[in-house]
């Protein structure tokens, strides 16, 4: 099956003259969330084409789309606005009509760049919820084709989840992927949510795939909910050679400050054959666990971090290896990588994965299984008060 058209339209080298104090835009299109991005205000000629915000729409989309307005502001990202020194819109035969900006005193320009590049995706729709044991379809339009089944199951037993696992996982690395599972274990919390795992395969029958929960969901001292100092994880399996090989950890809590926000953390695993070699950060964010959102992995920039709407590669805080687009990770995913719909309790996951990183049915199966695993999250993290669904619940549980 072909895959689907998109488009993605890419903001770049945002700089400012006439101005010498912080500023950051508002980037706008019709229908697609509000980017902030700040602005270079220093000499807009060492840019060196860094990519600040960019756009993914459907083929019928972008042919529909109006044009892009951008708002500028003095100040930061996160702080109170200052005056905006004005706003531009797209014009009729393109997508930037931005003239000179001016506030009360000073001429000021704003330089960017702006391209559209096609950028092909395949699509996967879960029929039904991931603990329901769906089935996978691709989409193409108003074509849907199977192509994975997927296989749900709990483990009652701590010992049999730590025997399953070390089984999978057996490589000179395991003990830095499970680090946390030993403090788990001595705290010996009342309450937990462990065991989960989530399999696919392929039409033929053969595993492809697999998250599983390697450190358990439990609550914080003091509270019923996950926190971000102590949070879930999944290991994100490939099969190789008769075991199964760690691809990527996805760490997941609930957020202090919101507490309808799921908090993520997704990591991409060097191989067991390799040395000297740390994992790096893909993406970190945050979910409303009632409205939903987008778990998205998007590498556009070879030089500096990108911030999106959705908190991708380089976004958050962070330093050294897992902010650096020069990584052995770059060599593997440039551009945008995957996106995946999270539309909170009770969703169903729809990806979206690059034509570039699915060379084999193994590639586009570990990031099903990824959508899983941050779908999965979201049940997870709910308060320990609440009930879940009876699929999710351990035997005797109520």
């Amino acid at each position: 099956m072909d895959p689907c058209p998109y488009e993605r339209i890419i903001i770049g080298n945002l700089g400012i003259k006439g101005v010498t104090s912080s500023c950051y835009c508002k980037i706008k299109v019709k229908n697609h969330p509000t980017q902030c991005v700040e602005i270079n205000t220093g000499d807009v000629n060492e840019l060196n084409e860094q990519v600040q915000a960019c756009f993914n729409m459907k083929r019928t989309e972008f042919e529909k789309c109006s044009g892009l307005k951008i708002e500028v502001y003095s100040g930061r990202v996160g702080g109170n606005p200052g005056c905006g020194f004005g706003s531009g819109k797209g014009g009729a035969n393109g997508w930037v009509g931005i003239g000179d900006l001016r506030n009360s005193s000073n001429k000021v320009e704003l330089h960017l760049s702006i391209r559209v590049e096609r950028d092909p995706r395949f699509v996967f729709e879960f029929d039904g919820e991931p603990e329901c044991s769906p089935q996978v379809f691709q989409v193409n339009r108003n074509v849907r084709q199977a192509v994975f089944t997927c296989k749900f199951s709990l483990r009652n037993s701590r010992e049999h989840n730590l025997r399953s696992d070390s089984s999978l996982l057996e490589t000179n690395n395991s003990k830095k992927w499970l680090r946390s599972m030993k403090s788990d274990k001595e705290k010996k919390p009342s309450k937990e949510r462990k065991g989960w795992s989530i399999t696919i395969h392929d039409l033929s029958g053969s595993p492809v795939a697999m998250a599983s929960m390697v450190t358990p969901f439990v609550p914080s001292h003091g509270t019923d909910s996950v926190s971000h100092s102590n949070p879930g994880a999944w290991l994100i399996l490939r099969p190789g050679h008769s075991t199964w090989k760690p691809w990527g950890r996805l760490e997941a809590w609930r957020e202090s400050k919101n507490k309808d926000s799921l908090g993520y953390r997704f990591e991409l695993l060097p191989d067991a054959s390799t040395s000297g070699l740390e994992p790096v950060t893909l993406s970190t964010s945050t979910i409303s666990s009632k409205t939903g959102g987008k778990f998205t992995i998007d590498m556009s920039n070879a030089s500096t971090p990108m911030s999106t709407p959705n908190g991708s590669f380089g976004s958050g805080s962070g330093s050294g290896s897992e902010f650096e687009f020069g990584s052995w990770a770059h060599l593997m995913y440039q551009g945008f990588v995957m996106s995946s719909s999270v539309g909170g309790v009770g969703s169903k996951p729809e990806v979206e994965v690059g034509v570039q990183h699915v060379t084999c049915t193994e590639d586009a199966a570990a990031f099903v299984a990824l959508a899983a695993a941050i779908d999965l999250s979201v049940d997870a993290c709910q308060p320990f008060s609440r009930k879940l669904r009876k699929e999710l619940r351990q035997d005797g549980e109520q």
